[in-house]
């Protein structure tokens, strides 16, 4: 039934018109009200979908929270969680490798081919050596996020606390050694520095794995750079005098022994001369001596005439001196004398 203007006087028209009408805005709302439940419940299954499916990139993993406590580590590709905000996953970059400057500062993003020294990093790179120098190092250490969950919940700040724990490392890797040998052997202590620190990590359970640390700069402060210079020099200076009188002595030493050999050879084969010599007039004395206790004047006069056949030949002149004569007998020219004793006896 449908409201007449024209019934206005029937009131009893009139109240069933309004029971009508009320009775029919009443389904409406429940109609209503229906609708608006359905689809309330389609957007909250839909959005529950969205959200309930993600992905894990290549090289990362997730981790997942349930209520906020750890459920688990969930590896690359499409997964599904219960949405609402029951289940969380935190994304991390395993793979990535991370640097962190000591002792220099990048000028910008992306910039790698500037950098700027303000006075914390001058702080981080001066060190006090074991021999108690002051000495400027600059290094960089590369770090990954190995094992995910040990990073995010075993240490509060991981970065902080590999940037404290290396100026730590490097302060007593330095302050154990001289300052040459740090200048000297920079693959060593960097070596020796990134197995102290993986150990340390290791031991708060960070879940961090050093890549490398890397010596980028070893040098005397700027305040005492010229002493320094100096004492290089000296000590270059030095070292060639060393290297000239090391030459030097390796030339002369040998030459030395071997004068000294022969010298020694030489007398000692003189000595040996001698003695021999010595023994072997020994002998003929002996001899000698033998013969002349068997026949004194026979031995007497030939010794005699053997001693001057041997004196004779080396005389220039010759005089004869008689004990009767009063005068000396004229010279005699040897010359002549052992011309004619040739030809005739």
């Amino acid at each position: 039934m449908s409201w007449d203007p024209r019934n206005q006087g029937d009131e009893k028209n009139i109240e069933d018109v309004i029971r009508q009408a009320k009775s029919q805005f009443e389904s409406m709302k429940k109609r209503g009200k229906g609708l608006w439940t359905l689809v309330i419940i389609v957007l909250i299954i839909g959005v529950g979908a969205l959200t309930a499916a993600y992905t894990v990139q290549t090289g990362h993993r997730g981790v997942l929270l349930r209520f906020g406590k750890f459920a688990g580590v969930v590896t690359p590709g499409l997964h599904f969680k219960i949405p609402f905000g029951v289940d969380r996953v935190i994304d991390v970059h395993t793979e990535k490798v991370e640097t962190e400057a000591f002792g220099f500062r990048s000028e910008g993003p992306g910039v790698r081919s500037k950098f700027r020294k303000d006075t914390e990093a001058a702080k981080e790179s001066t060190i006090l050596t074991g021999d108690l120098n002051v000495i400027d190092m600059e290094w960089i250490v590369q770090y990954r996020r190995q094992d995910p969950r040990k990073f995010l919940f075993s240490i509060h700040d991981p970065v902080q606390t590999i940037r404290d724990i290396s100026e730590t490392v490097a302060r007593q890797i330095v302050g154990d050694r001289s300052f040459d040998y740090v200048l000297q052997n920079r693959e060593e202590v960097s070596r020796i520095f990134q197995d102290d620190l993986q150990k340390i990590l290791d031991e708060y359970d960070s879940g961090i794995k050093i890549g490398g640390v890397r010596l980028q700069n070893v040098v005397p402060p700027d305040a005492v750079k010229n002493a320094f210079n100096e004492v290089n020099e000296a000590q270059q200076e030095k070292e060639r005098l060393i290297n000239e009188a090391q030459e030097t002595y390796n030339r002369q030493i040998p030459q030395a022994r071997g004068e000294a050999e022969r010298l020694i050879n030489s007398t000692q084969g003189y000595a040996l001369e001698r003695v021999n010599k010595a023994k072997g007039e020994t002998a003929r004395f002996s001899d000698v001596l033998k013969e002349y206790r068997n026949a004194k004047e026979v031995t007497k006069k030939r010794m005699y005439l053997e001693m001057y056949r041997e004196v004779i030949p080396k005389a220039k002149n010759v005089y004869v001196i008689d004990s009767k004569q009063k005068t000396i007998l004229p010279m005699l020219d040897i010359d002549k004398l052992g011309s004619r004793s040739g030809g005739e006896q």
